[in-house]
């Protein structure tokens, strides 16, 4: 746990925000040694509100957790456009994503903002099309959350795609395509809910924040809709190399989110497409490098140092096969959806009976999510990003499917554990 800030606020940002007095809209940017990227964002939201909102009363806060670059500078030399605001604040609270959103509700919250839109600081592709796209549904259509669509390139979202979309939909009927996608807008409501949350000391205040926002809008009731964005550009990073923290982080806020929700997911027998804006575009985006041979060896080191872990973790069917791969080459390497989908759901129900040291147990799952994304290299090697698109609509309805096996061992992992043979 971190130490809880009542507000992320410093008293000087308060004071500021307070001048300010009232809002219509806020674009908040979290941002983290972004230098090279954040002034093309700042400068795209200044053009979108301006182009599409000038009657509002916009504020631009970039939210940052103590860049050691000059990404703060940069930001303040960005001249906007007429009658917009710009707060630029380091957050108080666990050094995170999740802080640097916190300190963006609370802003939209004093200001009284109609809508609250959050966008990255390290996209490139960013257009001012897309604060109409995100906004548009919230002001003028009544929906209180808006997730992006975007069209990425196969090798870009490897935890969305290989395990946070298939869960989302699989659980909570949603059909979101990108639930940790980062760029949302949020009605002023959803804003206030969020904030009540006593969630701030957790994974969600780090890369936790979009899966947490996402699934809460969901069974809070919530009016949920997506907005297509077209191509995603950002700084994507080699999963095996940079995703640690962020795949830690998300999995376990997911896993927790299951075990808060039980009741709410236990009742969805299907998923639903939700209505989603804005006209798709077709286009390859530009490649994302991945190291597939690294990928592999660190399932195969992962299964070297904890085999005997994973033994006592997924049932007896399920370890023997993982035994199979650590044999195979890395063009042969393939863990099959159905295997990947329940051992997912075996690590949830463990994770749900598991008191303590769930971190530890989130990070043995990640040498196995390792081997899946490497599987979905070999799977999609000769296809398009449109052709894989596919392929993980299919993956996803595989989660579904199996879904009635989620419950099963949820409801043998608590009852082990009322007879005392599971522990952490």
């Amino acid at each position: 746990m971190f130490k809880i800030y009542t507000s992320t606020l410093r008293p000087q940002i308060r004071k500021r925000v307070e001048e300010i007095e009232k809002a219509d809209i806020i674009v908040g940017i979290p941002c983290y040694n972004n230098e090279k990227t954040i002034g093309h964002v700042v400068r795209m939201a200044s053009e979108g509100l301006h182009k599409y909102y000038r009657d509002l009363r916009s504020v631009i806060v970039v939210a940052d957790g103590g860049s050691t670059d000059d990404s703060r500078e940069v930001v303040e030399d960005v001249e906007l456009k007429p009658w917009q605001e710009k707060v630029v604040a380091i957050y108080r609270g666990p050094s995170g994503k999740g802080s640097a959103v916190r300190l963006i509700f609370e802003v939209a919250s004093l200001l009284e903002a109609k809508a609250c839109i959050t966008v990255d600081a390290d996209l490139r592709s960013i257009t001012s099309e897309w604060v109409k796209e995100l906004l548009t549904p919230v002001l003028e259509r009544d929906f209180d959350f808006v997730a992006p669509v975007y069209i990425r390139h196969k090798h870009d979202g490897t935890i969305t795609n290989n395990i946070v979309y298939n869960v989302t939909r699989a659980l909570y009927g949603k059909r979101i395509r990108q639930p940790i996608g980062g760029d949302f807008a949020f009605s002023n409501k959803l804003v206030e809910a969020y904030l009540k949350k006593p969630v701030w000391d957790t994974e969600v205040a780090r890369f936790g924040i979009d899966i947490w926002v996402t699934t809460e809008a969901i069974v809070n009731g919530f009016k949920v809709c997506q907005a297509n964005l077209g191509v995603k550009v950002h700084d994507a990073k080699d999963p095996a190399l940079h995703l640690g923290p962020m795949f830690r982080e998300v999995v376990w806020t997911m896993f927790y989110l299951m075990r808060e929700h039980e009741p709410y997911w236990r009742s969805v027998e299907k998923s639903v497409p939700v209505e989603t804006f804005g006209s798709p575009e077709k286009h390859e985006p530009e490649p994302v490098k991945v190291d597939l041979e690294n990928l592999v060896y660190e399932f195969k080191m992962g299964f070297k140092q904890f085999a005997p872990v994973w033994q006592n973790i997924l049932s007896k069917e399920l370890f023997e096969y993982i035994e199979r791969l650590a044999d195979l080459s890395v063009r042969d390497f393939i863990i099959p959806i159905d295997i990947w989908s329940k051992i997912v759901y075996e690590w949830a129900a463990t994770y749900n009976v598991w008191a303590v040291n769930t971190r530890k147990l989130v990070m043995l799952l990640m040498p196995l999510y390792f081997g899946r994304v490497a599987s979905f290299i070999n799977e999609t090697m000769n296809m398009t990003s449109e052709e894989a698109e596919a392929h993980v609509e299919t993956q996803a309805q595989v989660f579904e499917d199996n879904k009635p096996y989620l419950i099963k061992v949820w409801d043998e992992r608590k009852d082990e554990t009322k007879r005392g043979k599971v522990c952490d």
